[in-house]
């Protein structure tokens, strides 16, 4: 497919309602829409009676395209691509930085060769581990022949695992049939604009045909290139999600119509993630004194946009180099020194058997939260409140308050527990003692919660926690997150019914940045 071709096609579509184009292009994937805003009925937390067998099959494993799956499913990055073709105010890609957690970041690059025992060695180790990213350092398609060797070599060791990249989109187009070629169902855009001069205040420069092109003309090539290259991947049967970064007051808003554009394109999933710009980064943004958004800013733009098309609410913003579930990183136990000296014995028959047994224990926690949701129907239809959690995964409340490093968001209404975000935190318990100044900063990154569940709390905290209006709950450990918050939210309605308690909005919250990573 040409350029003039890609852009003809859709241009013939212009006068056609949005939802007829949306209507064709999800039928294309296996996705049909739903109900009258025209949003196709597959996404990050649909289930299996949501969404065609074939499509199931793409997502159900994979804990970046289904939230419900990042509960229980680990994904792996490998630092293949150092290379970049575009500078991003909010990017400074450095290298051995164990301590930070942020995209472009990562502790050693890696050969194919290297990255393919790698990945070998974890999804033995991790036999929950279903997906296998490259998404940088740098861009994975300005590196690819590093890029698809890798997808080459692990195919061939390991079939069962999903391949994804993740790209800018400058040189999408180029490789669409490769990524085909390769098996490569899930393909992550990063578009953050769809207007030129707002992409001149994002991007300095881009390197295109062996030149530097800078400002609006920079931002135009790119923007085309994007768009081009989504259109080529949905109509080759490729699974696309948007990433966009939320820089306010200069694409907050106009990050609706990036939505309205990428739905029209077909992509599947949009993420839109705040800004990490702390000025120990090095990044354009952070040393201008850019500011990211708030809590309920990003929130806000979230639901807002969520009318149109399917919203990502859990994307943790991983380096390079991630390893584990969503919100945890076990790179450390696998560097290239303890790789090399590892005898690894793939057993795929095993880790099929763990993922059955992991099947079986999703398929219970949908059962029960489905059993406690039949009783809150017809509950106040007014009443919505955040809810903060304390996980290890599996989708149970199983970690000690002291002992986490990011809690889960969940919105509670009287349709039922809907998972919005999280929130990074610094560790609380550090060497057997409390730390207070740790204890400030949980707060106010969960201070627009109702409670937090968690398996185990001291007196201490949990005194601070009630101070500040927060209710921290431990009735619930170890049973099924959803399950147990609409429990709760049916005794809290009960409770303001009755004038036990008046209920009130809470305030904002912060976005934590740089938050504690264990080395």
């Amino acid at each position: 497919m040409d350029d003039a071709h890609s852009f003809d096609t859709f241009e013939s579509d212009a006068a056609t309602p949005l939802d007829e184009v949306m209507q064709k292009i999800a039928e294309h994937k296996g996705c049909g829409t739903s109900g009258g805003s025209g949003k196709a009925s597959c996404g990050s937390g649909a289930g299996q009676s949501d969404m065609p067998a074939e499509i199931w099959e793409k997502v159900k494993n994979h804990p970046c395209y289904s939230e419900e799956a990042h509960h229980h499913y680990a994904r792996m990055h490998v630092a293949v691509a150092p290379a970049c073709n575009i500078q991003c105010n909010y990017c400074n890609r450095k290298y051995d930085c164990a301590n930070e957690s942020r995209p472009g970041v990562v502790s050693e690059k890696l050969t194919p060769e290297q990255a393919a025992k790698k990945v070998l060695a974890v999804a033995s180790a991790i036999p929950q581990m279903t997906v296998l990213g490259i998404a940088g350092p740098g861009d994975p398609l300005a590196n690819p022949a590093k890029t698809f060797k890798t997808f080459e070599l692990i195919s061939e060791a390991a079939p069962d695992i999903k391949l994804c990249l993740s790209t800018n989109g400058l040189a999408l187009p180029d490789h669409v049939e490769t990524i085909k070629k390769f098996n490569v169902d899930h393909v992550t855009i990063t578009i953050n604009m769809t207007d030129p001069d707002i992409g001149a205040e994002i991007y300095p420069w881009v390197f295109w045909k062996h030149k530097r092109v800078t400002g609006k003309d920079a931002a135009k090539i790119l923007t085309e290139r994007q768009l081009q290259g989504l259109e080529m991947l949905t109509a080759n049967g490729i699974l696309c999600k948007v990433n966009s970064v939320m820089i306010p007051g200069i694409n907050d808003d106009h990050l609706v119509t990036v939505n309205r554009e990428v739905k029209s394109r077909g992509a599947f999933l949009h993420n839109i993630m705040p800004l990490i710009s702390s000025p120990e980064h090095g990044t354009v943004f952070g040393l201008n004194g850019q500011r990211g958004p708030s809590a309920q800013e990003l929130k806000a733009l979230q639901d807002r946009c969520e009318g149109e098309m399917n919203m990502m609410r859990h994307c943790r913003q991983c380096r390079a180099d991630a390893v584990g579930l969503l919100g945890e990183d076990r790179s450390a136990e696998f560097t290239t020194e303890k790789i090399m000296e590892m005898d690894v014995n793939y057993d795929l028959t095993a880790r099929q058997a763990y993922q059955s047994r992991v099947e079986e224990d999703r398929v219970a926690k949908v059962a029960a939260r489905n059993a406690e949701l039949e009783e809150l129907a017809g509950e106040n239809a007014d009443i919505a409140i955040l809810v903060a959690v304390a996980t290890k995964g599996s989708g149970r409340i199983n970690e000690h308050f002291g002992h986490a490093k990011e809690f889960q968001i969940y919105e509670l209404t009287s349709s039922g527990a809907k998972f919005v975000g999280h929130r990074r935190v610094d560790l609380y318990c550090q060497g057997g003692y409390g730390e207070e100044d740790s204890l400030e900063t949980i707060i106010r990154a969960i201070n627009d919660c109702t409670a937090v569940f968690v398996a185990k709390i001291g007196h201490c905290p949990k005194d601070d926690l009630i101070a500040a209006g927060i209710d921290p709950v431990d009735q619930y450990a170890y049973e099924f997150i959803e399950q147990s918050a609409i429990a709760y939210f049916k005794d809290y309605l009960a409770r303001v019914k009755d004038g036990e308690i008046i209920h009130v909005a809470r305030g904002d919250a912060d976005i934590r940045q740089g938050a504690f990573i264990p080395v």
